[in-house]
């Protein structure tokens, strides 16, 4: 069996509801068993949530990805939202339903992580503070859940470390790792964390984890693995991220993919 931890499937702006269990179809013909839907913000989360709970084999993560932190650093699910979920009154209420709502979307038996979130300082115009406040709400929802977190992190890892090593006791995976090998000794001296390794590594240089701290992933439809660069990625290419990574470590292809299932089944609880 094999786990693509992070996609967006369940996004309507990339895929049809047709295309998309078409491609959960493929999935499963190509050995990728268990599939975890990324929410982006509030409402993408809400329908990655409604998504996993029409397929047995797809899960979902509570996020607010750090391009949308201007938006989101006020509407995380910390605070103001009515019993369906909605976003109400920035004025704080005192009547039970905010809390009514949380406990609803966070016991969701198939809600597996919050992310993804983090700090991304790659485009001209990011907000640094509006990132780093809204991370750290998300890294306090997490821990008071006790649920793993999805790390995106680009350009702007100094701030990751100085922000996280006030979470002692966060776990997770740094969904998608772009940077050099120092970083990527740092999140494994961090013993709670994992790497995403996804098809952006068949064709670049980037320094590979060891396997026993790997998970695999798609971030599906971008970042489609050799051969298939260009075009649109789906869950049924993490078995060629997995033939690579055998490679690329000259392992077995059965011990890449038992190791890294056993490794997203146990952050994951899945």
């Amino acid at each position: 069996m094999l786990i693509d931890t992070h996609c967006h499937l369940h996004d309507r702006e990339f895929f049809s509801e047709a295309q998309a269990e078409e491609m959960l179809k493929r999935a499963h013909e190509n050995g990728v068993e268990k599939i975890i839907c990324i929410g982006t913000s509030h409402e993408d989360s809400l329908v990655a949530r409604d998504f996993a709970s029409r397929h047995s084999n797809v899960y979902w993560t509570y996020g607010a990805h750090p391009e949308n932190a201007s938006k989101e650093s006020d509407i995380v699910l910390s605070r103001h939202f009515a019993t369906n979920g909605e976003r109400v009154s920035e004025e704080p209420r005192n009547d039970g339903r905010d809390e009514a709502c949380r406990e609803r979307i966070i016991s969701d038996s198939k809600l597996v992580a919050i992310g993804e979130v983090g700090l991304d300082y790659h485009y001209e115009g990011y907000n640094r503070e509006a990132q780093i406040k809204l991370f750290e709400k998300m890294l306090q929802l997490a821990v008071d859940n006790d649920l793993p977190v999805s790390f995106h992190v680009r350009e702007a890892f100094d701030d990751f470390f100085a922000v996280v090593k006030n979470f002692p006791k966060v776990r997770g995976v740094v969904h998608s790792f772009t940077d050099n090998k120092k970083n990527l000794k740092k999140i494994l001296e961090t013993t709670d964390f994992y790497v995403g390794v996804n098809g952006l590594a068949t064709y670049s240089t980037l320094p590979i984890p060891p396997l026993e701290r790997v998970l695999l992933e798609t971030d599906a439809p971008f970042l489609a693995p050799a051969p298939f660069r260009g075009k649109t990625n789906e869950p049924a290419y993490v078995r060629e991220i997995a033939v690579w990574l055998s490679q690329k470590l000259e392992m077995d292809f059965d011990l890449v993919k038992i190791t890294t299932t056993k490794n997203a089944e146990q952050l994951f609880k899945i």
